[in-house]
């Protein structure tokens, strides 16, 4: 028997490279509805897909994302097109007897000044970041939610916190890209128009650790289809969300230059040191998942390169 596994949000990043690995196996059929078709927010259309389509798992990666800009200037839209498709999601599923759920959050559930590596224990120890606090309030909630009802219900609803993510299905959009995807355009247009430099924001010495996205899909099945004995033994009940990452940081110059190698970029690079850096370093702690059994595939480099192939035959390249 096949199992009937739904992801919600299949056409993001992380939704469709979840897919692509599912969609590779034989004992999964694959239940996949794009917004027009299924409105996550509208709670009886939900309840409905539920009960009429008999699924057993779910991968919960649809959300309302966005930059700084977006989350500053929309934070009513944020809190509240999260919650309800949370609360749809999760709340529907149960009622339709599905045991399994995992739900992906995102790291900026951590406080602003939260210990480095980021642990998760970390989770409600401080204030959150003002500029996203109503996204990552309504992503605490979804991580508690899925807590409350494992134990009141006895499911198995997980939860997974991705590091900075980058890969195939990002969002190149000239304005309003993450790092990666505006460093890789820049560029690539710049090796285009034989331009003598790129210039970078910032004094390039900020930390980040950078996690290609088919191994955030990889951590997140294998998360997903743990044998409870395993998982029960590593996870404390009340504490069940689980950081994925490389486990290491590099400096956004490190960063910069291997992006310039992979492009192809020989010119020459400038830091803007009158443009914000933002915190000195954002790092995950990844003991959990490594004692659990998985660790990330890709290097940076390999990332990269494996990215802007991709975005070299994509739609994107012409934005």
């Amino acid at each position: 028997m096949k199992k009937k596994i739904f992801v919600a949000g299949h056409l993001g990043m992380v939704g469709s490279a979840i897919v692509r690995q599912l969609e590779a196996r034989d004992d999964v059929e694959l239940v996949l509805r794009s917004r027009s078709q299924l409105d996550l927010t509208n709670q009886a259309s939900v309840a409905n897909f539920f009960e009429a389509n008999k699924i057993d798992e779910v991968y919960l990666a649809a959300a309302k994302v966005g930059g700084i800009h977006a989350n500053n200037t929309y934070p009513a839209d944020f809190i509240f097109q999260n919650l309800a498709v949370q609360n749809n999601v999760i709340g529907s599923a149960f009622a339709a007897g599905v045991k399994k759920l995992l739900f992906l959050g995102s790291s900026c559930i951590y406080p602003r000044l939260a210990s480095q590596p980021m642990s998760e224990s970390e989770l409600l120890t401080g204030l959150l970041e003002p500029t996203n606090e109503p996204y990552a309030i309504a992503k605490i909630a979804g991580i508690k939610m899925c807590e409350s009802f494992n134990r009141q219900h006895g499911t198995s609803y997980r939860s997974v916190m991705p590091t900075n993510l980058y890969g195939i299905n990002d969002n190149f959009h000239p304005e309003n890209s993450h790092v990666i995807p505006a460093l890789m355009r820049r560029f690539h247009n710049a090796k285009l128009n034989g331009d003598a430099e790129v210039v970078v924001w910032g004094t390039g010495t900020p930390k980040r650790e950078f996690l290609h996205v088919d191994d955030m899909a990889a951590a997140s099945i294998y998360v997903q289809e743990l044998a409870d004995e395993i998982y029960d033994q590593h996870v404390d009940p009340r504490l069940t969300h689980i950081n994925v990452g490389t486990g290491q940081d590099c400096s956004i110059s490190e960063m910069v230059q291997t992006m310039a190698d992979v492009v192809g970029f020989e010119g020459k690079i400038i830091y803007d040191t009158t443009k914000p850096d933002g915190p000195p370093r954002k790092l995950l702690d990844t003991t959990k998942i490594n004692s659990l059994g998985w660790s990330p595939r890709y290097s940076l480099h390999e990332g990269l390169k494996s990215t802007y192939e991709w975005f070299l035959g994509s739609d994107n390249i012409r934005l």
